[in-house]
């Protein structure tokens, strides 16, 4: 909102008024300029938000379920959203029988998304020249993993060699748990490590 008079965006509200019909929110501000002391109204409507689908994986299970959504809103992947089950973040938008990483909300099918309320849990192996021992872990969705890191597990010391996110394969840079789905690591026969990631194990596959 900016002063008509003299196009400031340095307003105050001084009353607001909610009107509510069958299909728009429409709510009236009485606006004060703090530059040219100008009094004036603005109104601002939207749509009522509507239910939409949404399946929601959670570590190892998904289930579907609705969240109300203005459909004149645009929607990305990658935005996150507060759904009856916390926060979720979305990772993909089908219109139409495809998938599309930004719509207007009204045009969407089904929303794809994650909890981001809950640890991540990523793949990690151990190539043991011909016998693999893999692993399930439980991080934090921030977490750092890199190519090269040197990282402690169970009985083993490896070096980080290949990451494998939702999108692609890294071999340098890093990534965040949350969009890990495998590490892939070597022994090496070193003392000292960057982490322990023992204490992380959720299962061993």
């Amino acid at each position: 909102m900016n002063c008509p008079i003299c196009d400031s965006d340095n307003i105050e509200v001084l009353n607001s008024k909610q009107i509510e019909s069958k299909k728009k929110f429409t709510e009236e501000f009485l606006l004060k300029c703090f530059d040219c002391g100008h009094v004036f109204k603005d109104v601002v409507s939207a749509e009522k938000p509507k239910p939409y689908r949404i399946i929601i994986s959670e570590q190892n299970q998904s289930y579907k379920t609705n969240i109300n959504l203005s459909p004149n809103d645009e929607l990305e992947v990658g935005d996150v959203l507060l759904s009856d089950v916390g926060q979720v973040e979305v990772t993909s938008i089908e219109v139409n029988d495809t998938r599309v990483n930004k719509s207007l909300i009204e045009n969407i099918n089904t929303i794809w998304a994650t909890s981001v309320d809950i640890p991540s849990r990523i793949g990690f192996s151990v190539d043991l020249h011909g016998k693999v021992d893999s692993y399930k872990l439980d991080l934090d969705r921030d977490f750092e993993i890199a190519p090269g890191d040197i990282v402690k597990i169970e009985d083993h010391i490896v070096k980080v060699h290949v990451i494998k996110t939702n999108e692609r394969k890294l071999t340098s840079g890093f990534a965040k748990a949350g969009v890990i789905r495998r590490v892939y690591s070597k022994p090496v026969k070193f003392n000292n490590f960057d982490y322990d990631l023992t204490k992380n194990i959720f299962k061993k596959t």
